[in-house]
């Protein structure tokens, strides 16, 4: 069984675009998923990017052109400028890693909920009644939202660390740990299914 290694930033728009295709196409293939939520931010610093709001006029502009291009494209409803971003990604991030951890909803769905309240809802995903709201909407304990702190707060240290020791800049960013293929964009997914194909 081939296991992919999936490092996000919950307020990534591309992570958002991303959808529920990585889930059907490890489905596809027997896959396993480990979400490895991170510091998004913090990724680029230490890997020679630049934070969107240090960027080049020209390079926000096109980013601006091509996010609703995608958006189009994929048929998913996006607003170009959500109510809350950027916004501190930790606390949903931990909420990810604690219904990880917990299992018995859906993983997936949740961090694709945690997407869509921003890009598609205007939610805030700091707020902590919304991460409950998340939660219980996709199975999982709404009470997750508090427990585990501590452990969530040292697993999203350790995802920005493995993201920067395998080789990860950007997110999303997939990683085959079997053949350590890596993968960077929902734009790539495509290659990620005909490269698991061939496992």
């Amino acid at each position: 069984m081939a296991h992919i290694d999936y490092y996000l930033g919950t307020i990534s728009p591309w992570c958002y675009l991303a959808g529920d295709r990585l889930e059907r196409i490890a489905a596809r293939h027997g896959a396993q998923i480990t979400y490895r939520p991170l510091d998004l931010l913090q990724l680029f610093d230490r890997t020679g990017g630049v934070r969107p709001a240090q960027r080049h006029a020209s390079r926000m502009d096109y980013r601006n052109q091509e996010l609703p291009r995608w958006a189009d494209h994929l048929g998913m409803p996006l607003t170009l400028k959500p109510a809350h971003w950027p916004v501190n990604m930790a606390p949903s991030s931990y909420a990810i890693i604690a219904a990880q951890e917990a299992g018995g909803g859906d993983l997936g769905g949740l961090v694709q909920g945690f997407l869509r309240a921003v890009w598609a809802e205007n939610r805030d995903i700091s707020d902590d009644a919304v991460i409950r709201d998340i939660l219980g909407a996709h199975g999982f304990d709404p009470a997750l939202a508090d427990k585990g702190l501590f452990v969530g707060a040292e697993t999203y240290g350790r995802n920005l660390e493995q993201a920067v020791a395998a080789g990860a800049f950007g997110a999303p960013f997939y990683i085959v740990r079997e053949t350590d293929q890596r993968f960077w964009g929902q734009d790539r997914l495509d290659f990620l299914d005909r490269h698991l194909a061939t496992l």
